[in-house]
C-alpha cells in the first residue's frame, strides 16, 4: 500500500516524497488541483471515497500525513 501511495505521490510532484513540512499546500509544494488529483488517484486506486471533511491538513499535510490516512480509511 505504501509504495502505491508513494508512485501516486512522485507522479504528481517528486518533492513530496522528500517533504516533512507541516502543510505542503501552504508551503507551495503543491497547489490545490494538485492536491486534487491526488485524492482522485488514491480514490481509485483504493477504491474508496475520500471525504471532503478528511482533506484537512492533518490528513494530506505531507507523505505520512497522507499514508496514515489511507491506511485508517482501508482498514
Amino acid at each position: 500500500m505504501e509504495e502505491k501511495i508513494l508512485d501516486i505521490l512522485a507522479k504528481t510532484n517528486d518533492e513530496l516524497l522528500t517533504y516533512t513540512g507541516p502543510n505542503m499546500v501552504d508551503d507551495e509544494i503543491i497547489d490545490s488541483f494538485e492536491l486534487i488529483s491526488i485524492i482522485e488517484q488514491l480514490e481509485e486506486a483504493f477504491d474508496i471515497e475520500i471525504d471532503a471533511e478528511d482533506v484537512s491538513e492533518e490528513n494530506f499535510g505531507n507523505k505520512d500525513c497522507i499514508i496514515a490516512l489511507m491506511k485508517r480509511l482501508t482498514g
